[in-house]
């Protein structure tokens, strides 16, 4: 993987754990040649994996629409920052410059960008890998919400396989590069899914 786009958030709860992971999956992307695509903003958990990947000498590509650049929140330090018109465009920009992607604590904006992309690789759209670096268990509940779906027949086992999780950087770096899974594009012909 030359290029890993990060979802996360635009606000940091001040968690020095969190911290100290983004800081170590910053190293970890500089040390390994890994481009961070994420989304151009200057704040929050944003800000923190920019900074620290700059600081590390390594790559940053921002992808930011407009109005929030109107809205001085984009980071103008980064190697490369792309402007959009809209917020559409700045996520098929973003997984189109990505070989993978990994989900950081975040808000709404982060859920949304985080399944969109499990969907189009549940759809096989892409097959790229997608990892949630779980940081002091906050995805635990998601990843229970998405085990009621299997336990409820609403999500097949094998698509639930799909989303690689860790709480260590390097860790879940080291799966998603031996990530082999193959999505089932024809899940909407299979009325049962057990």
């Amino acid at each position: 993987m030359k290029s890993i786009c990060v979802y996360c958030g635009a606000n940091f709860n001040g968690d020095p754990i969190l911290l100290k992971a983004v800081e170590e999956l910053a190293a970890a992307f500089a040390d390994q040649n890994i481009r961070l695509i994420y989304g151009g903003g200057s704040v929050g958990v944003m800000g923190i994996i920019a900074d620290a990947v700059l600081k590390n000498n390594g790559l940053v590509t921002g992808v930011i629409p407009q109005f929030l650049l109107d809205l001085e929140v984009g980071h103008m330090e980064v190697t490369e920052l792309i402007v959009t018109a809209n917020m559409h465009e700045r996520k098929q920009k973003m997984a189109d410059l990505a070989d993978g992607f990994i989900i950081l604590p975040g808000g709404f904006g982060t859920l949304e960008e985080f399944f969109e992309v499990l969907t189009w690789l549940q759809l096989g759209l892409h097959n790229k890998a997608i990892g949630v670096l779980n940081v002091n268990g906050f995805y635990d509940h998601l990843f229970a919400q998405m085990d009621v779906m299997v336990e409820q027949r609403m999500l097949k086992p094998n698509n639930r396989a799909l989303v690689i999780n860790s709480d260590q950087p390097l860790d879940l770096l080291e799966k998603m590069k031996a990530f082999t899974a193959v999505p089932d594009p024809v899940w909407f012909k299979d009325r049962d899914l057990i």
